[in-house]
Formats: C-alpha cells, sequence, structure tokens
C-alpha cells in the first residue's frame, strides 16, 4: 500500500487550523494522577523502577477491584505517578502494541540524570535506543516501551509543545 504523504501534511495543516490557537483555553484538567499498566512480577517491577530508573516506590496496596491483586505506585516527578496491578490468576498474554493500545510513556529527565541512567541500563545489559540525541527508547520488564527525555517538560526536540 502506497502512503500519500501529501495527503496527510494537508491533514495535519487543516487540523492544525481547526484546532490550535495562540490564545489556548486552560485545561481542564489538573494533571496525570497517574498511569496504570500491568506487571507480571511484583517485585522485579519494583526492581526495574525503583531501583534502576531510580522513582522511588510510594505505595503498595491491594487492589480494590480484584481480591489478591497489587496496586504501586512509583514517583515519577512533578506531582505524577506510574502505577501497576499484577492480576494474580488472569492469563494474560505478553505486551503487544494495538491501536488504541500503549506506544510509549515519555518521562522527562534532567540530561546528566539521563546520562547517569544510560549507564545503569548499560550496566543491567538492558537493550535501548537513541535516537535525536535527547530520547532513550528502552522496554520494561513486561515488554511496555518507555521513554527517557532529556528535554525540558513542555519541549520535544526544540519544539514547545506546551
Amino acid at each position: 500500500m502506497e502512503i500519500d504523504y501529501a495527503a496527510i501534511e494537508s491533514e495535519r495543516a487543516r487540523i492544525r487550523e481547526r484546532y490550535l490557537s495562540e490564545r489556548r483555553a486552560p485545561s481542564s484538567a489538573r494533571g496525570l494522577h497517574h498511569f496504570a499498566l500491568i506487571s507480571s512480577d511484583v517485585e522485579r517491577t519494583i526492581r526495574f523502577y525503583h531501583e534502576l530508573l531510580e522513582f522511588p516506590l510510594t505505595e503498595i496496596f491491594e487492589n480494590r477491584d480484584y481480591r489478591g491483586s497489587n496496586h504501586f505506585f512509583f514517583d515519577i516527578g512533578n506531582g505524577n505517578l506510574l502505577a501497576f496491578f499484577d492480576l494474580p490468576g488472569l492469563d494474560l498474554e505478553p505486551y503487544k502494541e494495538v491501536l488504541g493500545g500503549l506506544h510509549h510513556i515519555a518521562i522527562s529527565v534532567e540530561r546528566a540524570t539521563w546520562e547517569r541512567l544510560r549507564g545503569k541500563l548499560d550496566a543491567a545489559g538492558v537493550p535501548y535506543q537513541v535516537e535525536s540525541g535527547s530520547s532513550i527508547y528502552f522496554q520494561d520488564p513486561d515488554g511496555a516501551r518507555l521513554e527517557l527525555l532529556a528535554d525540558p517538560l513542555g519541549e520535544m526536540y526544540g519544539t514547545r509543545v506546551m
């Protein structure tokens, strides 16, 4: 199937014209409370996020919707949390990208932290890909794709997105 790039750019321009404005209204949201993923192994997930990536574990308790399941949280800065559930007894398939599913989670870190965490990924043997000199893409133990982005919040590769 051939992709019509000119039509895609035309549609992008139409959407930009219709929805983007210099005087953007304030959002009705206060911020991201947490983003929830599924973990196949609670302690392995904690070691990866808490020890390797240096996102402190903030709480773990029983999931209110599934008895015996844990709901646990990591501080990813700026009042935001990354949360996980384990769902024991369910026959869940491994992670895969699907329409409407997760593509990746991008987390902003300071450049010095980016460099340090890149070294920790190397030491732990976690494969990754560097893009544009400021993004590191890799997968967590269950296959969810993560991005550590050295750009400030509200910026991406020199463009203000906020």
